[in-house]
């Protein structure tokens, strides 16, 4: 007992003597259980709808009202034709359209049943499904007191003809095996790349590599280029694996597919190299980025949950998670077929954030390994 209690005495003192060791432990859990407590959520909230009132009468905007007065609901814009929510879905704005056919007003002062239409996107096949209900309730519900108050309680006179784009089965593999190219693509590359100058400290070779004639740079490159091949072959396996066996659909650009992996890439390796200039041990490298970097990540970037449902203070937050925006390009890729035209706010944003921290990580390695 006495040899275990030396033995635990030494631990603590190793973890008091590394200050950074212990943000990992301590710091880090807690930060994550305070942010992730609040945005680790499956509810359903907040849900974007575009309108389409074609009749623009006093009962369509009654029915109107009712979507924009629900918590599941927020009414983003109304437009006058149906082909105009096709920007609004392709492009994110909007996850539901809600579209009042003309004639509708007076038919419901008739008395005679009319259907209104709702499109939803279903790339999210689980918080579709979820939204489709609410709405489906909201309607049915409002039918109702419309023919009660007609004195026919037995006649509903309003019903909701549902469509689904991008994913009409609501299959949730083909909203979550785009995501995990996106997270496989992070965990190997960042991981191993994370551990590439790690390992020579520890093994301490750091030292007669600054003198042999390679550059900086080219050490660093040499460092990263293996792993940068490691994460496009995974593509190449993940696509074709995601298509050939799992049939999901790739509607978008190949080409375009393999060029966002690309610029992904600059983000997944930077973020590696930058870890390994602030770690000692392989060990720490890995705990920092698991810790600090890849569970806010997957929990963040509405991987899991949609950052929708997350409280206004969290959703901020979200933009300085890469992840968030190579979800948006890999989804739309694949699911909608859309290209650069329609995403290349994220495309810019996922470069911006990628030179970056390749940059920073560039900078520090240089200092370290003078």
């Amino acid at each position: 007992m006495r040899r275990m209690g030396h033995l635990i005495r030494k631990e603590f003192l190793e973890l008091r003597q590394d200050p950074r060791l212990f943000g990992i432990v301590i710091m880090a859990p807690l930060i994550q259980l305070t942010m992730l407590g609040y945005a680790a959520t499956t509810d359903v909230r907040n849900v974007p709808v575009v309108v389409v009132d074609q009749d623009r009468s006093a009962p369509s905007r009654e029915l109107v009202a009712r979507f924009e007065a629900s918590e599941n609901f927020v009414i983003v814009d109304a437009v006058s034709a149906i082909d105009e929510i096709d920007a609004y879905l392709d492009g994110g704005r909007a996850w539901m359209a809600l579209a009042i056919p003309a004639g509708y007003g007076e038919r419901v002062r008739t008395g005679q049943p009319v259907s209104v239409q709702v499109v939803a996107d279903g790339t999210d096949a689980n918080s579709t499904n979820v939204a489709l209900g609410y709405a489906g309730a909201l309607v049915v519900s409002y039918a109702r007191e419309l023919a009660a108050s007609a004195g026919r309680p037995a006649t509903p006179l309003v019903a909701a003809d549902i469509r689904v784009w991008f994913n009409p089965t609501l299959e949730s593999r083909h909203f979550m095996i785009p995501g995990i190219l996106a997270l496989l693509l992070l965990v190997v590359c960042a991981t191993l790349s994370s551990m590439a100058i790690v390992r020579e400290k520890e093994l301490g070779t750091l030292e007669q590599l600054n003198v042999t004639p390679l550059a900086r740079w080219e050490l660093i490159v040499g460092k990263l280029v293996p792993y940068a091949i490691i994460g496009m072959f995974d593509v190449f396996l993940v696509v074709a694996v995601a298509v050939g066996w799992f049939e999901v659909p790739l509607r978008g650009s190949f080409g375009l597919l393999l060029l966002m992996c690309l610029v992904y890439l600059l983000t997944a390796l930077g973020l590696g190299l930058f870890v390994s200039t602030i770690s000692r041990t392989q060990q720490q490298a890995m705990m920092t980025t698991s810790f600090f970097f890849l569970l806010p990540m997957i929990f963040l970037s509405g991987f899991i949950f949609p950052i929708e449902n997350m409280p206004e203070a969290i959703q901020p937050i979200t933009y300085l998670i890469p992840l968030r925006y190579f979800l948006v390009i890999l989804r739309g890729i694949f699911l909608k077929g859309v290209g650069l035209e329609v995403f290349w706010p994220d495309a810019l944003a996922l470069l911006g954030w990628g030179l970056a921290i390749l940059t920073l990580a560039t900078l520090r390695s240089t200092k370290r390994l003078a």
